[in-house]
């Protein structure tokens, strides 16, 4: 047990937020499919899973992204796979959507009224606990539950010895009018939350790591 929490503390030590990649090193389909998997697997609030993870390998499109994607102008030309993490719209999560229905029937295959007792939970949740009111805040709830297998690919990848960078400096709408062109986004359904690369680093960084000390960050109650 304890070499397993030195390993995962040493993938952790690992992870850098990679600006350039080595662009003649390929992650194989086997490691990417176990990435993508962690990606799949993680939790979400209410077990909505508000998600889906666009795998951009296309050089044209990504040439196209680089525009409007400020944050990624080394990364998109040289990661080996570049991942944009899509949110369900504020009107997918809106109590008695089609598709809080789809989720709760026909992938968690809920009895009829456990589906519905779900879903008045969750409304009252959304209205009188998280002031979750309108498209944008429900949006924006969906968006952070992105974060949780963002963060957890990054993880996994960096346990098998695979860099990460994750990105948030883009135009939002530019982009998601440039996929939306490509006939990749439906915006009825899905917005932009994040991007996040996938490689090995050309370089190791300069910088030594830097983090708050364990007592400015942790709080005990007793």
């Amino acid at each position: 047990m304890n070499e397993k929490k030195r390993s995962i503390l040493e993938a952790y030590e690992f992870r850098r937020a990679i600006k350039e990649f080595d662009e003649n090193k390929k992650i194989t389909d086997e490691d990417f499919d176990f990435i993508l998997e962690t990606g799949r697997l993680s939790p979400s609030s209410f077990g909505w899973e508000p998600w889906k993870f666009l795998v951009v390998q296309n050089p044209v499109l990504r040439e196209k992204l680089m525009g409007p994607s400020w944050g990624a102008q080394r990364q998109l030309p040289s990661a080996s796979h570049f991942v944009i993490l899509l949110a369900r719209s504020g009107k997918d999560m809106a109590v008695g959507s089609p598709y809080l229905s789809y989720k709760s029937m026909e992938v968690d295959h809920l009895p009829d009224q456990m589906a519905k007792e779900k879903e008045a939970f969750f409304g009252n949740f959304q209205e009188k606990e998280f002031d979750l009111t309108d498209d944008r805040k429900r949006f924006d709830w969906a968006a952070r539950q992105v974060y949780l297998p963002f963060a957890n690919m990054m993880s996994s990848a960096a346990q098998i010895g695979i860099d990460s960078c994750p990105i948030e400096g883009f135009d939002k709408k530019e982009v998601e009018k440039v996929l939306k062109e490509e006939g990749l986004l439906d915006d009825e359904h899905f917005g932009v939350a994040a991007m996040v690369a996938f490689g090995y680093r050309k370089n190791d960084s300069p910088y030594p790591r830097s983090r708050h000390p364990m007592e400015s960050v942790v709080q005990w109650v007793r």
